[in-house]
């Protein structure tokens, strides 16, 4: 793979590369005109999705970074955006451009205060893994083999900028106005800079995996403070396959049975025990073992669940609540989804397309056990949000609805959802807090 020898730091290089990349865009909708011309409107479209989304994603590779994080944040919500950008958008999960040796070397010297050669027994330049925020380098120390994550630079200082110039595109993209939007962008900020901060990560991987130890067929890499910094961190380098990888291939039933129960445990007990969840459930993220074990990583985005929020979005997992009209928009109230200031017909609306949305996104909590595998399920879920993304009197709608928790406790079970559905996992065990 072709590797960088440069990031933009600065504003201006930033702004510059997402203008560049935005007249890029403007290019592919002169050729669409055209192409509606001489072919149907459906190829037409699908060509300028496809042109769009690698040049939008060629542009923030290179960026890295928050604006790299926000397409790797949007791929996981494949109901919402065009199949062109869900499938190049997740390459951000775990499959980028890397850093180039020598700028390794650079970067290490400048976070750690020395080469790396003078810290391991051994070190590759070459990169194993490169994603959004950081990449990952194999090392070897006292016998030990180790995985070594680097942050690239100007990560930490770019990322308010980086959020201010796609907010606009998020904004349009989510039918977001008025004053109230910030609370949202905050909050992805707050948890952008909390990613960048290595020490936070160590000390949240560890807390994470010292309460979960319990939970069968999870495990979970040592991390080595002595040999890590604010952005380095080195662990053991856990031998195995990203998810993704795996699911292509597997054909045995029984362990991804087995895999999905100890995923759906492991964020179930995050969830209700211990109020503060793993935010990030994207394939990049899980490694599966040759013994079938699944292994976490990357405790860099964690979300922590105030009681006034876990209670009411709970407590709307229950059918009994849900078809309660009286309880379940006083519920709603308390999310923020609906508002004092609403008039009437966005009261009916937003109550009735969350009843919607959530008698169906809530049916894995009906049961005591699950299909994750079950194709009908999921595709009612997409075929929901494209009806109401393209929907003419929702876009006439303030579209800020919602307490800000929902933006990584919503990203939480829908990436959670469809590493379930990808796994095929049958016969999941939904109640199964006590059984570890």
């Amino acid at each position: 793979m072709k590797t960088i020898d440069s990031i933009p730091v600065s504003k201006i290089q930033r702004a510059s590369k997402l203008v560049s990349t935005g007249a890029k865009v403007g290019v592919n909708y002169l050729k669409y005109y055209g192409d509606k011309l001489v072919n149907t409107e459906f190829e037409a479209k699908e060509r300028l999705n496809k042109n769009n989304a690698d040049d939008i994603y060629n542009g923030l590779k290179q960026l890295k970074g928050s604006a790299l994080k926000v397409a790797q944040m949007l791929s996981m919500e494949k109901s919402i955006l065009p199949q062109a950008y869900v499938e190049k958008f997740s390459l951000a999960q775990f499959s980028v451009p890397p850093l180039s040796p020598p700028l390794v070397i650079k970067t290490f010297k400048k976070y750690f205060g020395k080469s790396p050669y003078d810290i391991y027994d051994s070190f590759n330049a070459t990169s194993v893994n490169a994603a959004s925020i950081g990449q990952v380098h194999i090392a070897e120390k006292n016998g030990k083999k180790l995985a070594v994550k680097i942050q690239y630079p100007g990560v930490a200082e770019s990322i308010a900028s980086d959020l201010a110039m796609v907010k606009p595109i998020a904004m349009s993209m989510f039918n977001i106005k008025g004053k109230d939007s910030d609370k949202y962008f905050k909050e992805v900020e707050g948890k952008l800079m909390e990613e960048t901060d290595y020490r936070l990560e160590i000390s949240q991987s560890k807390e994470i995996a010292l309460a979960c130890s319990h939970i069968s067929n999870l495990s979970f890499p040592e991390y080595y403070e002595d040999l890590s910094s604010e952005r380095i961190i080195t662990m053991d380098y856990m031998e195995g396959e990203h998810l993704s990888e795996f699911t292509a291939h597997n054909t045995n039933q029984a362990k991804a049975n087995q895999l999905g129960q100890a995923l759906w445990d492991f964020y179930m007990y995050q969830i209700h025990k211990l109020k503060k969840v793993h935010a990030d459930p994207h394939p990049g993220n899980f490694l599966i073992s040759k013994e079938g074990q699944l292994i976490a990583l990357d405790f860099g985005c964690m979300k922590i669940i105030p009681n006034e929020f876990y209670t009411p979005y709970f407590e709307l997992a229950e059918p009994k609540n849900i078809n309660n009209k009286t309880y379940f928009v006083s519920k709603l109230y308390e999310l923020e989804i609906l508002k004092d200031d609403d008039t009437q017909e966005e009261l009916d609306f937003f109550t009735n397309m969350f009843h919607e949305m959530l008698s169906l996104f809530t049916q894995p909590f009906h049961n005591d056990y699950f299909d994750f595998s079950n194709a009908d399920f999921f595709g009612k879920i997409a075929e929901l949000g494209e009806r109401y993304s393209k929907n003419t009197e929702l876009r006439k709608m303030n579209g800020n609805r919602g307490s800000k928790h929902f933006i990584y406790i919503n990203r939480t079970f829908f990436g959670l959802y469809n590493l379930m559905f990808d796994l095929k996992a049958k016969h999941i065990k939904i109640n199964n807090l006590n059984a570890n």
